[in-house]
């Protein structure tokens, strides 16, 4: 099933709304609620509907969360904060993952789910360089989605899904792990999880200590 692609727009009166969000919260969550124990605070990407960001921050009241996203999907991120944000969850700001330096800094992790393979290769490139300048000194970057390893689909389906989304765009496509690890790398960052999700996704977690 193609991902990213379940949105529900939202009304005056209801935010959007993401199945595969409100499916795959839970999994990520058990995740961080692990990675993230000693995380004060989170700038998240892309947060898209909002679903991470409220379930996130409630199940880490320990930390401040803070979504972000382009400007057309403000209004119905916004709404979600209104109507369903804990206190520790921050009001969505713009953030375009192209525009350097991002405009937050000293955050202890950086948090994207459903990213790399909507974008093109030069903002996942972009999105790394913007995280390791917004990350302190030593901090998390956590990233939810398909992968490729050595160059291979890790099932079937992913690669129906990266014809699907590179015919959509031809900028698109799921990446290939090493790639995007080398990326971190440049930016200082280390692999310290690779974890296999539900609906062939991986949660990876690179730090930098």
């Amino acid at each position: 099933m193609p991902q990213n692609t379940d949105h529900m727009p939202g009304t005056e009166s209801a935010p959007p709304f993401s199945q595969a969000a409100e499916n795959n919260k839970g999994p990520i969550g058990d995740i961080l609620h692990h990675e993230f124990r000693n995380v004060k605070s989170v700038l998240e990407i892309a947060s898209g509907t909002g679903q991470h960001a409220v379930h996130m921050a409630r199940l880490l009241p320990h930390l401040s969360w803070r979504p972000s996203d382009l400007s057309e999907n403000l209004p119905g991120l916004t709404l979600r904060h209104t109507q369903e944000a804990p206190p520790n969850l921050l009001e969505p700001m713009l953030l375009d993952i192209a525009d350097h330096p991002w405009p937050v800094t000293q955050v202890d992790a950086v948090y994207a789910a459903n990213c790399l393979h909507i974008v093109s290769w030069p903002l996942v490139e972009a999105f790394f360089k913007g995280a390791g300048g917004a990350i302190a000194d030593a901090g998390t970057i956590a990233v939810y989605g398909p992968f490729r390893y050595g160059g291979n689909f890790t099932t079937p389906s992913n690669a129906e899904f990266d014809a699907f989304l590179r015919a959509r765009d031809a900028a698109a496509g799921i990446r290939d792990f090493e790639a995007v690890n080398e990326l971190a790398a440049t930016q200082g960052f280390q692999i310290a999880r690779d974890c296999d999700m539900p609906a062939n996704n991986q949660l990876l977690i690179w730090r930098r200590r």
